[in-house]
């Protein structure tokens, strides 16, 4: 389960700025946009609008998955940068530490997900009416009954990463949902690079963050 809300008191982790884009680190534990209710008000979109007042969403990470998050600072960019996402021309790298052994060590997991309504917000894997999901990984590493892999979701469902993982058998170490007595002090997963082009020039943009892990 969802432990208690106590965001980190972390101050703002600025990657890049100009006149279109802004990109900034999330640390895990904080919420991208507000929850329901006045207690899950603290999230890293306020956070950067009290720092960025025209900063406007574009994509979102897990409250527990700490990295790269882009936000648009018009109109125009928000428009533009939403359908780098939609259009899956954005490319996200993410890192993970999973449970057990992953062998191979380059694969592809292609299972359809949907959300598991009466577990919400869980999702699950459903031949029949799931959504087509994609994610490549390779192991980095493998140690100590673990290991340290690279993930490349190439579709956007909710929990992707974590859903996918899962059903491997390699759950990521600390998720609060799917591997919740693992005695982590956070879920391993980080966003670690996103790439997309700028709204402006055309020109592609690469914004980088080491895992904490």
């Amino acid at each position: 389960m969802q432990s208690e809300y106590t965001p980190p008191d972390t101050p703002l982790d600025v990657l890049h700025e100009d006149h279109e884009v802004l990109a900034v680190v999330k640390p895990d534990g904080l919420l991208s946009v507000p929850g329901k209710g006045a207690h899950l008000a603290d999230c890293l979109l306020t956070r950067v609008q009290a720092a960025f007042p025209t900063a406007l969403l574009v994509h979102r990470l897990d409250r527990d998955t700490s990295g790269v998050m882009v936000f648009a600072l018009t109109d125009h960019a928000q428009r533009f940068l939403s359908k780098e996402f939609e259009e899956r021309r954005a490319r996200k790298t993410y890192v993970a530490r999973v449970a057990g052994r992953l062998e191979p060590k380059i694969g592809a997991v292609d299972l359809p997900l949907i959300v598991d309504w009466p577990n919400r917000p869980r999702q699950m894997v459903c031949h029949e009416t799931g959504k087509p999901s994609l994610t490549e990984y390779r192991v980095l590493k493998a140690a100590d009954g673990e290991s340290r892999v690279r993930l490349w979701p190439r579709t956007g469902r909710t929990h992707q990463l974590r859903v996918h993982m899962l059903a491997l058998g390699h759950p990521i170490l600390g998720d609060p949902l799917y591997a919740p007595d693992a005695g982590f002090a956070r879920m391993m997963l980080h966003a670690e690079e996103l790439r997309l082009s700028h709204p402006e020039s055309g020109r592609g943009m690469s914004f980088r963050a080491k895992a904490p892990f």
